[in-house]
């Protein structure tokens, strides 16, 4: 309970009053109090309420603490909170997140400042859930907070306006999206997939679509995580290896998950003209609702990618994914074809050896295969990845 609570007594807080580390620290020490006094008194009635006026407080005084002089004791008087009886009918998570994504900070920050604030991870959790240094992960909040303070976070936060709410949008939706990403797919380390990053990602989109019911992007990239994670039982073998799309185990997958993301995509496709959220959902669809290989609709899917392209002509991934459909339309001959001129866009990905390498295999040209298969494998950080390559080099090799 607490953890859900958070995020919507800091939201308000930095909405009312600004002072996000203050602000910050203030809910810490309400969360604090609250776990030592609910157990024995009881929660109470209004939970949320009970939150935001405790941590108002706290706020004030370290307010008071901090402002010694004249004028900022005038202005922490100027803030005295009104006395809170019912929790606000509005929820801040979308505040907040809106203060966490702006498109100021850099991506890393963004997504540290978001796991911290609105997802209640702590600095460890972030830090091993990523693989860097905690310390690397306190630098990015620290500076985070202090760029915001710069831009005016120790004024209260007012939601953008309409002119640049699309963009701010935009930013939280693309901050979901990549930690959803490095939960599915992690980056590097042991680990194929991090269950906790990608559940934590499609609960903080699941609270954004409540508050923005009908927002096309929104349940776009909700569709989009829980089609995608619903194959996850199927991605590794026993000790860890990892299974390709079209050799895994299609009874292992969440069917559940699958008709919640599908109902989701055709909701979403009603939604205003399709984005890149929504393609990529119909296409993680298509997939998903094939009884196997030989029965996805590969004609449709590339298709979609033709149209997610002309929405995203600069992102080299979606046009990676249109190579394999392509290959899988037209024949690995093709792929390859347009495999070429892709080279110059992906220089340091593993994705595309590994692409050549499986397009090369089905032309049965097993010895190029293999080089491209050990290249992929030198190119990735992700152990599972590395490994499953290395295995299918040294079988063409035999």
């Amino acid at each position: 309970m607490l953890r859900l609570h958070a995020p919507q007594v800091l939201g308000a807080l930095v909405r009312r009053y600004g002072h996000f580390d203050t602000a910050e620290d203030a809910v810490q020490e309400a969360l604090l109090a609250a776990a030592g006094q609910w157990p024995r008194e009881g929660v109470p009635a209004n939970p949320r309420g009970w939150l935001i006026r405790v941590a108002s407080r706290r706020l004030m005084d370290a307010l008071r603490s901090e402002e010694a002089r004249a004028r900022r004791e005038e202005t922490a008087l100027r803030l005295e909170p009104r006395e809170v009886r019912a929790a606000p009918a509005a929820d801040d998570t979308l505040t907040l997140l809106f203060l966490c994504c702006d498109p100021v900070l850099p991506p890393a920050a963004r997504i540290a400042l978001t796991l911290r604030a609105v997802g209640g991870l702590t600095t460890a959790e972030i830090a091993r859930a990523f693989l860097v240094p905690e310390a690397t992960v306190a630098q990015r909040i620290s500076r985070a907070k202090a760029k915001l303070r710069a831009a005016g976070a120790d004024r209260p936060f007012h939601p953008p306006g309409p002119e640049d709410r699309d963009a701010r949008l935009a930013s939280v939706l693309q901050v979901l999206y990549l930690v959803f990403n490095e939960g599915y797919t992690a980056t590097s380390g042991p680990a194929l997939h991090r269950a906790d990053l990608a559940r934590e990602a499609i609960r903080l989109t699941r609270a954004v679509r409540r508050l923005l019911p009908r927002e096309g992007a929104v349940t776009g990239l909700l569709a989009l995580m829980l089609l995608t994670e619903a194959r996850s039982a199927a991605r590794t073998g026993p000790d860890g290896e990892l299974i390709p799309l079209d050799e895994q185990d299609r009874t292992l997958w969440d069917r559940a998950a699958i008709a919640e993301g599908t109902a989701l995509v055709e909701e979403a496709l009603t939604e205003g003209p399709p984005g890149p959220y929504q393609l990529q959902a119909a296409i993680a669809a298509l997939h998903d609702e094939a009884t196997g290989p030989d029965t996805t609709d590969w004609p449709q899917i590339l298709a979609l990618y033709d149209v997610l392209l002309a929405t995203i002509p600069d992102d080299p991934m979606a046009a990676l994914g249109r190579v394999v459909a392509l290959a899988m339309v037209e024949g690995p001959e093709a792929g390859l074809a347009a495999l070429t001129a892709l080279e110059p866009r992906l220089p340091r990905s593993h994705r595309l050896p590994a692409v050549r390498a499986h397009l090369l295999e089905r032309t049965g040209a097993l010895t190029a295969a293999a080089d491209a298969y050990r290249a992929a494998a030198r190119a990735t950080s992700s152990l599972p990845e590395r490994r499953y390559l290395q295995t299918r080099a040294a079988r063409l090799s035999r």
